[in-house]
């Protein structure tokens, strides 16, 4: 049984599962999808094209699916898709997509904290964390378990690896490859996320591997044309291995530099 405050307004075409809390102020439009277990609090704003998962949390003042930012965008049908478990902080903004991809993506179990901003055709995977106030610019790309601090500027068109770790407040307008630290202004390598992989799971064995791909990468005196083509070479294949080569050859921007500074 759902639970819609008579103070909300809830539009008679929006689809609700069941056990929804809708709290006073709280505005929910037509063409939208709101999941099982899922509270919308007080002046929140879920706009059309919102497809909501399950036992999300979406606090005060924030805003799903408002109309892209973006100046190319002409009413087209796209959605924004949050996934199972989400939480959205107090003022933050997840736009709806445009004919680019004709979706914004959140996945599941991630949490946006206050103010952050998720532009129109991002696509963030699951666990993904963004710290208060981070703003990701259009069709920005970060996988699994990716910790973005707070006050960080993505730029448009990046990807973010899986289990990277950026520090508060950089400029983001490279890609940064998986399982790595990031830090300082301008951004640099700043050594392998190893608290965070061990905290997923990751064995010493399987850290000590990828760390070696990442020694070749930045502290070789290599160009990442020859680095790459040296772990083709030498070092063993794995699915780490693989992935960090694919983000580095499917790369449009280029990877974020070595810290010179050692």
């Amino acid at each position: 049984m759902n639970n819609v405050s008579p103070l909300a307004y809830v539009h008679p075409k929006a689809k609700l599962g069941e056990n929804v809390i809708v709290e006073p102020f709280a505005y929910v439009d037509q063409n939208t999808e709101i999941g099982d277990g899922t509270r919308i609090m007080t002046h929140a704003t879920v706009l059309g094209g919102a497809r909501i998962g399950k036992n999300c949390t979406i606090f005060p003042h924030a805003t799903i699916s408002g109309i892209p930012q973006d100046l190319k965008f002409r009413g087209e049908d796209t959605v924004a898709i949050i996934g199972d478990n989400t939480v959205v902080r107090e003022c933050a903004t997840i736009n709806r997509g445009t004919a680019s991809k004709g979706l914004t993506k959140v996945g599941s179990g991630c949490l946006i904290m206050a103010y952050s901003h998720v532009a129109h055709d991002c696509l963030l995977k699951d666990h993904v964390i963004l710290g208060n106030a981070t703003q990701l610019a259009g069709e920005v790309e970060i996988d699994d378990y990716a910790i973005i601090s707070g006050g960080a500027l993505v730029h448009q068109f990046c990807r973010i690896g899986a289990h990277v770790m950026i520090q508060g407040g950089p400029k983001i307008p490279k890609d940064i490859p998986p399982y790595i630290m990031g830090g300082r202004e301008p951004i640099v390598f700043m050594g392998l996320n190893v608290v965070g992989l061990r905290r997923r799971g990751f064995t010493s064995e399987r850290i000590n591997s990828i760390q070696e791909a990442y020694r070749y990468l930045y502290q070789s005196g290599f160009n990442v044309t020859q680095a790459t083509e040296r772990i083709e070479k030498e070092l063993p294949e794995t699915e780490d291995r693989n992935y960090i080569l694919g983000f580095i050859h499917s790369s449009s921007r280029g990877i974020v530099r070595g810290n010179l500074e050692g």
